[in-house]
């Protein structure tokens, strides 16, 4: 026993000395990230503001899509309806925050801002929102150390 304890203090030893200590790097996005999420974010709201009061709520729409019509508004309608009735948008929103929040990067970040603005609009407020919540807390990140 004592060997392994001796033989595991020279390993860790022996590391911290070839391997420097990783610094940890705060989470900052270019101007470019910030057009980007801009865009999909006001992309991802249009498109669901769209589909919420011209597919989802207007009644014409609703009427000729439950009688029978076979357009993309109508199987659009249904799909989303299937996913809000489910959860899924804010569901997934929340994954992807608290991956996020783990491990920040621009992917986590434009996939968790697509499922929460979708969630948003889309009748998953409290999931989503808790998401935003999360995607925001992923920026906070202790502050570099002063001399």
């Amino acid at each position: 026993m004592q060997r392994l304890k001796l033989l595991c203090g020279l390993s860790v030893r022996a590391f911290r000395s070839i391997v420097p200590r990783m610094k940890k790097i705060p989470f900052r996005l270019t101007p470019y990230q910030v057009q980007w999420l801009l865009i999909v974010g006001f992309v991802t709201v249009g498109c669901a503001l769209y589909l919420r009061y011209l597919a989802i709520e207007l009644s014409t729409v609703a009427l000729a899509c439950d009688a029978g019509l076979q357009t993309l508004a109508c199987k659009s309608r249904a799909v989303a309806t299937t996913l809000f009735k489910n959860s899924v948008f804010g569901a997934t929103a929340l994954v992807i925050a608290v991956l996020h929040v783990m491990r920040p990067s621009i992917v986590l970040l434009t996939g968790g801002l697509i499922a929460a603005g979708l969630g948003i609009v889309l009748y998953n407020i409290v999931l989503s929102g808790l998401a935003i919540g999360l995607l925001i807390l992923g920026f906070a990140r202790p502050a570099p150390a002063t001399a």
